[in-house]
């Protein structure tokens, strides 16, 4: 089973592998996952993300999900989850879990893969471009 396979089989039984809901639980569960394919399963997975947002960021994928599944409350990235309730915390751990079941796709592609880092790349590259003024 590849890792594609696997993740959606956990989207759509999150309670079979444990998981309640919780972003910090499914945040947990694939950093674990992650340490144990040596950082396999996630790399990339930040600036594809940047990428499809289409604009530089600091942050990390956990708040980048975050600041995507919930534009409308109030704080950034992390601090965000403080002000949930369960249903908006769904809401984050059901994009988490379909964002990365689409990257895995871009991942598994090379040519994909290498288009996304080559914009990633221009995104930056614009960034640093513009501060030389």
């Amino acid at each position: 089973m590849n890792d594609r396979k696997f993740f959606e089989g956990v989207r759509s039984r999150p309670g079979l592998y444990g998981l309640s809901g919780s972003y910090k639980g499914t945040f947990m569960f694939l950093v674990g996952f992650d340490e144990a394919r040596s950082g396999g399963l996630l790399r990339g997975f930040t600036e594809w993300l940047v990428v499809r947002k289409g604009e530089c960021s600091s942050f990390g994928w956990q708040a980048l999900v975050l600041d995507e599944a919930l534009p409308d409350v109030e704080s950034w990235g992390w601090n965000k989850l403080d002000k949930l309730d369960s249903w908006q915390e769904q809401k984050a751990v059901d994009l988490l879990l379909s964002l990365l079941v689409e990257f895995l796709a871009v991942r598994d592609d090379v040519m994909a893969l290498a288009h996304m880092y080559s914009q990633y790349h221009s995104l930056h590259a614009g960034v640093s471009d513009s501060g030389k003024e």
